[in-house]
């Protein structure tokens, strides 16, 4: 069994050709460091594109999926093995056990929600895995800068800003994530 990274990222978007090769980019780069996935579960967007890159690559994949967003969000066939959970607390605890690493790739809301659970539990000393954001053609950008604002209004600290590794390219933020 490899170590898993948790990608999170949008379940649509699989039509924008930048944010297509930049995840299949990410999952090219765990699998030359031999390691698996665990994601969302499901077989359409950007997440469809983990898990169909993920399967070409041989790699462990890992799908977790609410069962009402079984019809919703098409659950992937064939990962190494699926989670069908209740609620999505369920699908957010099991993917923070099973991960050694997180990643946000281009998203949304969901996106958020996932990545700054993991954040603010790594602030708190709750876990101490990495972090990090592909920002893919800048899109991480105006979120980043919206921290920024914060940090500058006092109500960000700069210790909050410094957990995430942000990159543009797969395998630099792998790297600098120390993620092995």
């Amino acid at each position: 069994m490899s170590k898993l990274v948790a990608l999170y990222c949008a379940s649509n978007a699989d039509d924008v050709p930048a944010l297509v090769q930049g995840t299949e980019a990410l999952v090219d780069a765990l699998a030359d460091r031999g390691l698996g996935v665990v994601y969302g579960g499901a077989r359409v967007g950007l997440m469809g594109v983990v898990a169909r890159r993920a399967l070409a690559r041989g790699i462990e994949i890992v799908g977790v999926i609410p069962r009402r967003l079984l019809d919703r969000e098409l659950l992937m066939p064939g990962l190494s093995r699926t989670e069908i959970v209740d609620t999505m607390s369920e699908r957010k605890a099991i993917m923070s056990r099973e991960a050694c690493a997180f990643v946000a790739l281009p998203g949304a809301i969901g996106t958020l929600d996932e990545i700054l659970e993991e954040w603010t539990t790594r602030h708190l000393g709750i876990h101490d895995k990495p972090i990090g954001f592909l920002d893919v053609d800048g899109y991480w950008s105006p979120f980043l800068a919206a921290l920024e604002t914060m940090r500058a209004r006092g109500v960000v600290r700069d210790a909050h800003l410094a957990i995430p590794v942000v990159r543009s390219e797969a395998g630099p933020l792998l790297d600098a994530m120390r993620i092995a």
